[in-house]
């Protein structure tokens, strides 16, 4: 395996393994740690799931699993766990320097893949001033 791609460890991927889906419906799962290694390298790099390398498998299942994952729950149960079983007291934040989005990011909260995480109206709840209801309003 080479060093430039993002492998989960043996303990890493003991501590997530029993949070993850274990129903087989159908075909059996590709191997859990690939495509968990490889979601994780795609989103880490800021690539798009075609440019993930072949190692991971094809990108078509870390982007189906990613999807799937996402609107299961899945990926919020494992954070959940994991940070339960931090010793870290009050809120613990994440700092980067530099965030990189896809321009479709922003169709993933459309879809439904993740919760709006803000309080703030959607654009487009509020209702426009326009000059046809300036016109209606009057003097």
């Amino acid at each position: 395996m080479s060093d430039h791609h993002f492998w989960l460890s043996d303990a890493q991927f003991a501590r997530i393994q029993p949070l993850l889906p274990n129903k087989v419906r159908g075909v059996p799962r590709v191997d859990d740690r690939r495509v968990i290694s490889g979601i994780v390298h795609v989103i880490r790099n800021g690539l798009r799931w075609r440019d993930a390398p072949p190692e991971y498998g094809p990108h078509k299942t870390l982007y189906n699993r990613f999807v799937r994952w996402s609107k299961a729950g899945v990926f919020t149960r494992i954070f959940e766990a994991l940070a339960a079983e931090s010793r870290a007291a009050g809120t613990v934040m994440i700092d980067a320097t530099h965030l990189k989005a896809h321009r479709t990011a922003a169709s993933l909260l459309k879809k439904g893949v993740f919760r709006a995480v803000s309080d703030a109206p959607e654009a487009g709840s509020t209702q426009s001033c326009t000059r046809s209801a300036m016109a209606m309003a009057g003097p």
